[in-house]
C-alpha cells in the first residue's frame, strides 16, 4: 500500500500539472485563433501519440526491464512541456507543447502501470489497486483546475496559470525520484506464485475487451472540445469553465475508488452499467444550460473514472505477468487510435450539427455493450465477478 500511495502522490502532482492546464486548453487555443478543427485535430493528434506511443514503450520495458528508466523520461518531458506553454504565443507552438506532453505520458505510463500490477494481490484485487491510485490521481486534477480557475477569476492570464503549474511540476519530479530510490525493484512486492495466465501470447478476451474499449473511447468527447462548446454556445463563461473540470475530476476521483472496489466484487457488470451510464454526458453538456451542462460534466468525469481504473484493472488478470507491460502499451495504443479517430469525428460533426455529434458519441459508446457482455461470459474464469 505504501507504494501504490507513493505513486498515487506522484500522479497527484502530475495530474494537478497537466490537468490544469488541459482544463483550459480550448478557450486558450481559441484565444489564439484556433478554430473548433483545430481544436480537435490537436487534442486528438496528441491522445493519438499519447495512447499508441504507449504501444512501443510498452514493449521497450517489457524487453529491457528498465521500468524505472523509462517512467522517469516520460515525467520529465511531461512536467517541462506544460509550464512552457506561458512562454508561447500562437496556436502552432501550442501545439508542439500539447502533443509533447501528452508524448510523455506515454513514454511512462506503461511501465508505471505494471509496476502497480505487482502490488495489485496482496491489496485484495486489481480494481482496488488502480482505483486507490487513480483516486490520488484524479484529486489532482481536480485541484490544479481549481488553481487555475482562481488565477482567471482574479484577471490573470492563461500564461501566468500555465507559469504557476510549474511548482506542482517540480514536486512531481522530486517524488518521482523518491519513489525510484524507495522501490528500487517493484517486482518484488508481488508474490513468487507462478502466473495464472499461462503461456506469452494474449487470448481471444483480450482482442475482443480491446474492441469493445475502442468503441468506448471513439464515443467519448475531450474535455477541450466540450470546453470550446461552452464558450461559443455561452452557457458557461471563461472562468468557470475550469471549475466544471474540477467537478468532474473530483467525481472522477471518488468514482474510481468506489468503481475499482465494485468492480473487483462484481466485474463487467460495473463496465457494463457505468458505460450505459456515461454515455449520456453527451446531450447534457451539448445542450444543456448552466446546471445541465454542470450535470453532464460530473458524468463525463465519472466516465474518465471508468476509463482510468476498471479498463485497465481488467487487463491485467487476462495476460501473462511478464508481458503486462506490452499488455498495457497495446491496449492503450488501440484506445488512442481510436480515441484520436473519434475526436476528429467529433469535432467535424460538431461543425455541421450538434444532434450529430450527441448522436455519434451515445451509439458507438452504446455498441461497445455486447461486447462487454460477450466478454464477461467468455473470460478468464480466474477475473473476479463471473
Amino acid at each position: 500500500m505504501r507504494f501504490v500511495l507513493l505513486l498515487g502522490a506522484v500522479s497527484f502532482f502530475a495530474d494537478f500539472t497537466y490537468e490544469g492546464a488541459r482544463s483550459v486548453l480550448g478557450p486558450f487555443l481559441a484565444s489564439l485563433q484556433a478554430s473548433a478543427l483545430v481544436v480537435g485535430a490537436v487534442t486528438g493528434f496528441g491522445e493519438l501519440l499519447g495512447y499508441g506511443l504507449r504501444f512501443f514503450t510498452g514493449r521497450l520495458a517489457d524487453i529491457t526491464g528498465r521500468f524505472w528508466p523509462i517512467t522517469i523520461a516520460g515525467y520529465v518531458l511531461q512536467m517541462a512541456s506544460v509550464p512552457a506553454l506561458a512562454l508561447v504565443d500562437s496556436w502552432q507552438a501550442a501545439a508542439v507543447l500539447i502533443i509533447a506532453e501528452r508524448v510523455g505520458k506515454a513514454i511512462r505510463n506503461p511501465p508505471r502501470d505494471a509496476m502497480l500490477a505487482h502490488a495489485a494481490k496482496r491489496l485484495g484485487g486489481y480494481g482496488w489497486t488502480f482505483g486507490v491510485h487513480e483516486a490520488l490521481d484524479q484529486f489532482g486534477a481536480m485541484f490544479g483546475p481549481l488553481v487555475v480557475a482562481f488565477i482567471l477569476a482574479r484577471h490573470g492570464s492563461y500564461h501566468q496559470a500555465f507559469a504557476i503549474l510549474l511548482l506542482p511540476a517540480s514536486i512531481n519530479l522530486l517524488l518521482v525520484l523518491s519513489a525510484r530510490l524507495a522501490y528500487p525493484s517493484p517486482e518484488n512486492l508481488e508474490s513468487a506464485s507462478p502466473s495464472q495466465v499461462r503461456g506469452t501470447r494474449f487470448t481471444r478476451v483480450y482482442w475482443v475487451y480491446l474492441a469493445g474499449a475502442a468503441l468506448v473511447a471513439a464515443g467519448f468527447a475531450d474535455f477541450p472540445l466540450i470546453a470550446y462548446h461552452f464558450t461559443q454556445a455561452g452557457t458557461v463563461s471563461a472562468d468557470w469553465i475550469a471549475g466544471f473540470y474540477a467537478v468532474a475530476m473530483a467525481v472522477s476521483g471518488t468514482s474510481s475508488l468506489v468503481l475499482g472496489r465494485l468492480f473487483d466484487r462484481y466485474g463487467f457488470r460495473v463496465l457494463i452499467i457505468m458505460t450505459i451510464i456515461a454515455a449520456s454526458f453527451a446531450p447534457l453538456v451539448f445542450l444543456g444550460d448552466f446546471d445541465l451542462a454542470l450535470l453532464g460534466a460530473a458524468i463525463w468525469g465519472m466516465g474518465i473514472g471508468v476509463h482510468e481504473s476498471i479498463i485497465p484493472a481488467a487487463v491485467a488478470p487476462m495476460v501473462p505477468a511478464q508481458r503486462r507491460a506490452s499488455a498495457f502499451g497495446l491496449f492503450t495504443a488501440g484506445y488512442g487510435i481510436f480515441w484520436f479517430l473519434g475526436s476528429a469525428a467529433i469535432g467535424y460533426l460538431y461543425g455541421l450539427s450538434i444532434a450529430w455529434t450527441i448522436a455519434f458519441c451515445i451509439v458507438t459508446q452504446w455498441a461497445a455493450v455486447p461486447i462487454f457482455l460477450w466478454v464477461a461470459r467468455r473470460r478468464d474464469p480466474n477475473l473476479h465477478g463471473s
